[in-house]
């Protein structure tokens, strides 16, 4: 094991000490001048931590070459993904070798191979090119598309773009016969799109300055946009709540959905009137959460909701002429332990998207009985969702399966016939699944609560307790890590190493009950079951604890932080991307984006009970004299969701307080935001960057160690 040298002192910023107090308490927060990003010195400091970490790291600089390369070699990078029919075209996207971004392309539907993909080398004649990103891209460090929504008739496009990762998207409608952008409609909006049904209007949200999306609007094309010009359709006051909106499969109506992390509310919008305005399908109700499909072969709305205390979601089904919630009737009642996420209205069907003991699992029922099957699985450690189906009337369900071992594989399944047709796996050049082996474990949790683990692995590595191991952990929001392919763990498995996520509770792995496990007060818990999985994994002879390293992202960082906290012997090394640890001082903030609704979440710290469970996990107040492992943490200077700051500050506390002489190491995206790098190739070679820190560190530095 080689170790990561350290050849020099790494930059230390001035201790500026602030004092606050809090329910009695004065607090010193040494590094909060650092949040001041307009302060010349906050930015040198980013540059010199920057600087200071390639410096560590420039011993790596071959192997992360090497990393990159594999990766590469295993993307088939000129590619194009399986076609979607949507009325008389099929719509798809490519990429091509060199190039960043995709390249949205659609064709004729009634081409005789047109539900087949087509071959990237040679685009068909046929094929129209709507957006490509590329272009976009160009003169910009950062390129992210927020949406992409095409007009009812197929001849305009509307899409968001943001090109610094402030994830603030400026909208702008293209006309797809000339190609060229016909209206710039709003420089600041946020996420969602819809058109009305003539397709002579658009739909968007804007955000407050807290980044929270709150305000519904319809432009109509050709009249000048714009918050003084377009139709305000609705506002949400209330702090917590966020808003979305999309059209429904059937493109009569506009779905409109206010919700916080608790609390629902929805309202639909006739997408074949232009003064339409929303009608609210029943108000909230602390506590209930519902969200709605259209079914117009029987002029209802499917509604999946907890209402009654279904725990873990039930559907009912309301007229649409009369939606409110006395006139909803359960159509597939609750059954404890069985999570339904989503509900797809089709003409015949309804698809209902489950998860059962960390297992996801597609079921579908007939529309008036509710009574269906799960479709049949493949592989134990798995995930199994339903993909992009645009007609409404088709009796053609489209899947996307994948493994830990098996790259993502497309089939489109006959609901009549019962055939299943493959139309796309990704090719994955070199792989061959069978020289792995995945399978599920279990850790027990100090409450002696069973947790599952995946684990993947070479079939060649010993599970003798020499291997290294990857942990990687999120356990919040009810956001569940499933288990899925990726290109770049091959360079981790083919040197002897194991990759396992812990699938712990403040996620949705196991239900609603495991996410309010997890979750206000029961924060704690998510920390100890992060713990208690990498235990498990040493006891059960998977790895060696000197060669063990951890990864978690935004609040996957807080479980790193938090939990090294508790246990700063856990591992030899971590990675924190983005990471949520300044909790107490971000959740005091309200003027920051998220956190009053977050308070959800974690708890509102004017709260002495809320304050006082997170100030005793929050990773940047509770770091003590322990030798901390290695630590790589990133950032991003235009981040809307964790500051910049909170790592950086995070960093600096830990070097000063660290016992130990293992790097802790910062690197700031000075042009990107949360999601880090928006190109392809940057994102491997920052996937590469991990990888090569993580391999240094447990001992897999030697590339000739193959499965």
């Amino acid at each position: 094991m080689t170790g990561t040298p350290t050849p020099s002192a790494p930059p230390r910023p001035e201790a500026r000490p602030v004092t606050v107090e809090r329910h009695g308490e004065v607090f010193e927060d040494a590094y909060a001048w650092l949040r001041d990003r307009d302060d010349p010195a906050v930015v040198a400091h980013l540059e010199a931590e920057n600087a200071w970490t390639e410096q560590v790291l420039g011993h790596l600089d071959g192997l992360r070459a090497t990393i990159f390369d594999e990766i590469r070699s295993r993307v088939v990078e000129t590619d194009a993904s399986a076609p979607v029919p949507d009325g008389p075209w099929v719509y798809y996207h490519r990429t091509i070798e060199g190039q960043d971004y995709a390249v949205h392309c659609r064709r004729p539907a009634d081409a005789p191979d047109a539900r087949l993909p087509v071959d990237p080398h040679h685009p068909p004649a046929d094929e129209q090119v709507l957006l490509d990103e590329n272009v976009l891209a160009d003169g910009h460090d950062y390129l992210a598309v927020g949406g992409l929504a095409t007009s009812p008739d197929h001849r305009l496009l509307a899409y968001l773009v943001d090109t610094t990762g402030s994830e603030e998207y400026q909208l702008v409608v293209r006309d797809l016969q000339t190609g060229e952008d016909v209206e710039q409609v709003h420089d600041r909006c946020a996420y969602g799109l819809a058109w009305t049904a003539g397709s002579d209007a658009v739909f968007y949200t804007t955000p407050d300055e807290a980044w929270r999306p709150h305000r519904a609007w319809r432009h109509r094309l050709g009249e000048p946009g714009g918050p003084d010009h377009d139709d305000l359709l609705l506002e949400e006051s209330d702090e917590r709540f966020w808003m979305s909106l999309g059209a429904t499969r059937s493109e009569d109506l506009v779905v409109i959905s206010v919700g916080s992390k608790s609390t629902s509310e929805v309202h639909v919008v006739d997408a074949h009137d232009l003064a339409a305005r929303p009608r609210l399908v029943a108000a909230r109700r602390t506590g209930v959460e519902y969200t709605v499909d259209h079914d117009p072969a029987r002029d209802r709305l499917v509604i999946l909701t907890n209402v009654d205390d279904a725990v873990d979601f039930a559907v009912h089904v309301a007229p649409l002429a009369t939606p409110g919630a006395e006139h909803w009737q359960v159509l597939v009642p609750h059954r404890p332990g069985v999570r339904v996420e989503d509900v797809d209205a089709f003409a015949g069907h309804l698809v209902l998207s489950e998860r059962t003991q960390a297992r996801t699992q597609v079921r579908v029922v007939d529309p008036v009985t509710g009574v269906g099957d799960v479709l049949p699985g493949v592989e134990e450690v798995a995930t199994t969702a339903v993909g992009p189906t645009a007609a409404y009337d088709t009796t053609v369900l489209r899947t996307v399966v994948v493994s830990l071992v098996t790259p993502g594989t497309v089939v489109d399944r006959d609901l009549v016939t019962g055939a299943a047709t493959v139309v796309k796996q990704v090719e994955v050049p070199g792989h061959d699944p069978d020289r792995y082996v995945s399978e599920r474990r279990w850790a027990v949790a100090p409450d002696g609560t069973r947790i599952p683990i995946s684990v993947v692995r070479a079939r060649s590595t010993p599970v003798d307790g020499t291997a290294a191991c990857l942990l990687y952990g999120y356990g919040a929001y009810e956001i569940s890590i499933d288990p899925t392919f990726s290109a770049w763990r091959l360079s981790l498995l083919d040197r002897g190493g194991v990759f396992a996520i812990a699938h712990i509770r403040g996620g949705g792995e196991m239900g609603r009950a495991w996410y309010e496990a997890g979750r206000f007060g029961n924060k704690p818990t998510t920390f100890s079951d992060f713990a208690a999985c990498a235990d498990a994994l040493v006891e059960q002879g998977v790895c060696s604890r000197e060669r063990l390293a951890i990864e978690g992202g935004s609040a996957g960082g807080l479980l790193v932080g938090a939990t090294l906290n508790l246990r700063p012997d856990l591992c030899r090394a971590a990675v924190a991307a983005v990471p949520f640890v300044d909790v107490v001082n971000t959740m005091s903030d309200p003027t920051l984006p998220l956190t009053i609704p977050e308070y959800e979440e974690w708890g509102d710290p004017s709260e002495a009970a809320a304050f006082a469970a997170m100030r005793a996990y929050s990773p940047y107040d509770n770091i003590r004299p322990e030798a901390y492992p290695a630590l790589l943490v990133t950032a991003g200077l235009n981040d809307p969701r964790v500051g910049y700051w909170e790592p950086a500050k995070w960093v600096a506390r830990l070097r000063d307080v660290t016992t130990g002489d293992r790097p802790i190491l910062l690197k700031t995206e000075l042009g990107a935001g949360h999601g880090g790098p928006s190109g392809r190739y940057d994102a491997w070679r920052e996937r590469a960057l991990f990888a090569a820190f993580t391999f240094d560190q447990v001992g897999l530095v030697d590339a000739s160690t193959t499965a």
